[in-house]
């Protein structure tokens, strides 16, 4: 039985938590070291299980705390080397990775490590690269998507295969345009390279899921552009229009953003 959990999605820091029975990896270390511990001890988890970390990209809210973490417990951090030279580069990332623990990964590559077996593929963001991940484990498929610019054809496929999908619903279209950021912000923010709406969200699933789709947690919330049923009902309207109902078709869930989002276990 695989778990996931939540610690935190959003601008002020990423991360996620997926564990079998003998092996478990971090995606992104966006969020402080102190509180990844406290909230893997509140679900009765912990680091020490933690033999692999995956980077999705070169953003403070993605890896501020992924040196510390690397070094304190000596775990290898995964990523591109355009990423890893990000990262190097990041004010915001006080303690680095230390070198033996840089492994650099191919985005399209496959490979295995530990329990889990990986696919990476390209998601367009304005970043450093960004990096989706298809993880297999216990014939389980697991895919995540953040940051996403737009929904590419190699991407989508990803979505038809998944059983359990974690895909970013940044904005609400009406709450960027009237809202207070700044002209050139609004317009990055909604670029093919910036984040991806709830309308977006909404329209990739509706086209791309199929029957084998079993949950989906929307990520990434904008805490300025969105709001958490907003956003569930924008994606739930959409998936409606074209016939599919969520919570029978499959669950639909929305992550917190500075906050543990329970345990799920994906069977």
């Amino acid at each position: 039985m695989l778990k996931f959990l939540s610690i935190g999605s959003g601008s002020s820091g990423n991360c996620y938590f997926l564990q079998t029975a003998n092996d478990a990896i971090l995606i992104d270390a966006g969020v402080g070291i102190r509180n990844i511990k406290k909230h893997l001890y509140n679900y009765g988890l912990s680091l020490d299980r933690v033999h692999h970390i995956l980077i999705t990209h070169d953003h403070a809210d993605h890896i501020k705390s992924v040196g510390v973490i690397s070094a304190e417990y000596n775990i290898p951090v995964y990523t591109s080397v355009d990423v890893h030279q990000g990262i190097m580069r990041n004010y915001c990332v006080p303690k680095k990775i230390p070198s033996e623990n840089c492994k650099t990964i191919k985005v399209g590559q496959h490979f295995a490590i530990g329990d889990f077996s990986i696919t990476t593929f390209p998601v367009p963001h304005d970043s450093c690269g960004n990096i989706g991940y298809r993880i297999e484990a216990e014939g389980i498929v697991f895919c995540l998507m953040t940051d996403v610019g737009h929904v590419t054809e190699e991407m989508q496929q990803h979505i038809s295969d998944a059983n359990y999908l974690v895909l970013e619903a940044n904005y609400d279209e009406e709450m960027l345009r009237t809202g207070p950021y700044p002209q050139h912000l609004k317009e990055r923010i909604a670029s093919g390279s910036g984040h991806l709406s709830n309308k977006a969200c909404g329209e990739a699933l509706a086209n791309y899921a199929t029957p084998a789709l079993r949950h989906v947690w929307l990520c990434h919330l904008s805490e300025e552009n969105n709001h958490p049923e907003l956003a569930r009902k924008t994606v739930e309207m959409i998936l409606q229009s074209y016939g599919i109902a969520p919570g029978k078709d499959f669950e639909l869930d929305v992550l917190k953003r500075t906050l543990p989002t329970g345990i799920f276990e994906l069977l």
